[in-house]
């Protein structure tokens, strides 16, 4: 019984239901996807066999890594909403099994960086391939057309669910890497 509140709880709508059918239809496929991509992003969590964080962390740092931005312990703990013991101790395990290396910041060597692994990248990669090819080989099969009246509506919801919400700050974050 529990598990099925669990299963059904992504149909439950906590607005008004939309007028028209077709609205209500769309609605229902919208929340489907995201109870999907929860699913997904938990699946991917549990093949990788890291902890909530461990996992963030390691995503959090990739894309770091991608984004050719340094990203310390303090920042780590800020994103995570972590304590420093609790971030220390979460950087310490995954450095112990090869997911992440602590290096020198390239500026500042007082500051410490944190580097994902080749390892890491292939298991993040790896657990949550299934999960984007399935996303790109639907909307490689749409027209352009379908694409964009997509990408329209879509962009169209994430801003009014942005409206009005706080903006995140980089306040604390590692500087980043100057050339």
């Amino acid at each position: 019984m529990p598990l099925t509140v669990v299963r059904r709880e992504h149909e439950h709508l906590y607005a008004r239901q939309p007028r028209s059918a077709a609205a209500r239809t769309a609605v229902d496929a919208l929340l489907r996807l995201q109870h999907a991509e929860e699913q997904q992003v938990e699946a991917a969590r549990v093949d990788t066999g890291l902890s909530e964080n461990e996992s963030l962390a390691l995503r959090y740092l990739l894309q770091s890594h991608r984004d050719g931005r340094p990203m310390g312990p303090k920042d780590l703990a800020v994103m995570l909403s972590i304590s420093n013991a609790s971030v220390t101790k979460l950087v310490d395990g995954l450095v112990a099994s090869g997911d992440l290396e602590r290096v020198a910041h390239p500026t500042d060597r007082r500051q410490q960086v944190l580097e994902p692994t080749e390892q890491a990248a292939a298991m993040i990669g790896a657990s949550y391939a299934p999960f984007h090819e399935a996303v790109v080989a639907v909307l490689e099969g749409l027209s352009d057309d379908d694409n964009e009246v997509l990408t329209r509506a879509l962009s169209a919801i994430v801003d009014a669910l942005a409206e009005g919400a706080p903006q995140p700050t980089d306040d604390d974050a590692v500087p980043p890497v100057r050339a």
